[in-house]
């Protein structure tokens, strides 16, 4: 292993909840410092600073946590993926020796503060979206994912019990995580078969949580994890992706072809391993179809066959492919995805507790945002 190579060496998090009563500001400098604390790394030794676009700036945190010798940063605009692209960022520069130790955030009150109609503004594509998508209601993105999902529906059918099996097992595995927002609140069948509808074919439990919360990751060398206090977790590769075109969804040749569509391969082949290499599977669940379509869009099925895994139970804990162990966006909370990079790092290190994937030593997380913009990260164990 090389000694500039990008390791993962900390995690920290606040609580998620509905209403977190102080700044995001605050947020993510209670993130960070628990990043810092985790990797055993001193909060002034912070020389990158990687922000959420729809957020704390780093200018923000620069001076919330009196940061002095900060020399890079950088800003990924790519909505819900930003975060796992920002990720990407923050190794590209510590293996370019442009940094030592940076620090990737997201802190927001999506719940009590600026709600999904809020930040959709921030969408591409807003000047076509204004004129022509929002006078007839098309203005959400339940709205406009639910296209996607209906469209696949069309092209190789689609269970409304597949999409309620995603969204019962996580909420299955968050009752195994005391830090998810929907911890002792338990979902079955029947429960979210009676849920309202949201935007056909999505009910309510189809949609992910609205969230109160921060995360942080601390990126450093493999030189530096190596006297961290937890076993390094090192990025094998991470990439990200544009459909075509990327400031519209509704006219693509291909509906399905998404960022992930070529960031998947990309990683892989930078990695050297393939689908059936990876332990644990961290999918950005803004929506239940979205685990379906990334499943394959990933490289884990063939498109058109995930609904047959997930009936299968292949997606749930002790399955071949488990998916999001603690509960994701859906049932954990709604961090922009950084959550996914917090929980692929605690499986790989083996403290996950009750949900933990007996030997995982390679985690996969994917990042959605914007109108299909993707991103893919591949995550390893010190054992491998």
């Amino acid at each position: 292993m090389l000694a500039r190579s990008a390791c993962l060496a900390g995690v920290g998090r606040t609580e998620f909840s509905s209403d977190s009563g102080r700044s995001t500001g605050r947020l993510a400098l209670e993130a960070t410092v628990a990043a810092a604390t985790d990797a055993g790394i001193d909060v002034a030794e912070i020389d990158g600073v990687v922000p959420y676009p729809m957020g704390p700036s780093c200018e923000d945190l620069m001076g919330l946590l009196g940061l002095t010798g900060v020399r890079f940063t950088a800003v990924a605009q790519m909505g819900g993926a930003s975060a796992l692209a920002g990720l990407r960022l923050a190794a590209m520069a510590v293996e370019a020796g442009a940094a030592e130790n940076v620090v990737v955030f997201v802190a927001r009150n999506g719940r009590s503060g600026t709600g999904i109609a809020q930040r959709v503004k921030q969408l591409a594509g807003q000047e076509f979206r204004l004129g022509l998508e929002y006078p007839h209601g098309l203005s959400t993105p339940a709205q406009w994912y639910a296209l996607l999902c209906r469209r696949y529906l069309h092209e190789f059918g689609l269970s409304r019990e597949v999409l309620g099996t995603v969204a019962t097992t996580m909420r299955a595995h968050a009752q195994l995580n005391p830090h998810a927002q929907m911890y002792g609140r338990p979902l079955t069948m029947a429960d979210y078969l009676a849920a309202p509808m949201i935007a056909d074919p999505y009910l309510k439990f189809d949609c992910c949580l609205e969230t109160d919360g921060a995360a942080a990751v601390l990126v450093t060398t493999a030189e530096r994890a190596a006297d961290a206090p937890h076993p390094m977790v090192r990025v094998l590769a991470a990439t990200e992706g544009r459909p075509a075109p990327a400031d519209d969804l509704a006219n693509r040749e291909d509906p399905f072809s998404v960022g992930l569509t070529s960031a998947a391969p990309e990683a892989y082949a930078r990695a050297g391993v393939g689908p059936h290499d990876v332990d644990v599977a961290m999918i950005y669940d803004c929506f239940t179809f979205e685990v379906v379509q990334q499943l394959e869009e990933a490289g884990f099925c063939e498109r058109g066959t995930a609904g047959d895994f997930v009936l299968g139970g292949n997606i749930a804990l002790g399955g071949s492919l488990p998916v999001n162990p603690h509960g994701g966006l859906l049932s954990e909370g709604h961090v922009a995805g950084l959550n996914h990079v917090v929980e692929a790092v605690t499986q790989l290190r083996g403290t996950a507790g009750e949900r933990q994937v007996v030997g995982a030593e390679i985690a996969a997380v994917t990042g959605w945002g914007d109108l299909g913009d993707g991103a893919f990260a591949l995550l390893a164990g010190d054992a491998r």
